[in-house]
């Protein structure tokens, strides 16, 4: 019974230790396929810069970029603001990490209309 419990213990340390490594910065594929981005710092922001794109019909190209302030919170979570220079548009975000995967959420007009988006580690 001892071991089982020090087993548990172990599973579950090791878990936090894993989540509390998890970053935003990486390479990135939107849950639809049609992306895939570079988190990285840019100055003093963090940029999500398109590396690929799958479908141009909907105005995206490879070089677009978000340009974000992010302040950590708790729990792997980043909220701040996005501005997105091609189409001067500003955004309120929340961006979530977790092992292999990124939840981000875009809100317009005081919150009234947000956009979530899933995103896995790409290698």
């Amino acid at each position: 019974m001892r071991k089982i419990a020090v087993s548990l213990a172990l599973v579950v340390f090791a878990g936090t230790a894993i989540a509390n490594e998890t970053a935003i910065e990486g390479k990135w594929m939107r849950g639809d396929g049609n992306a895939l981005v570079r988190i990285a710092p840019c100055g003093a922001k963090i940029c999500a810069t398109n590396l690929w794109i799958g479908d141009t019909g909907r105005g995206e190209e490879v070089g677009d970029k978000l340009v974000m302030s992010l302040t950590p919170g708790s729990s792997n979570t980043y909220s701040g603001t996005a501005y997105d220079p091609k189409r001067k548009m500003r955004y309120s975000i929340v961006v979530t990490a977790r092992v292999g995967g990124l939840t981000t959420r875009g809100c317009l007009f005081g919150k009234l209309l947000c956009k979530d988006v899933m995103w896995t580690a790409a290698k």
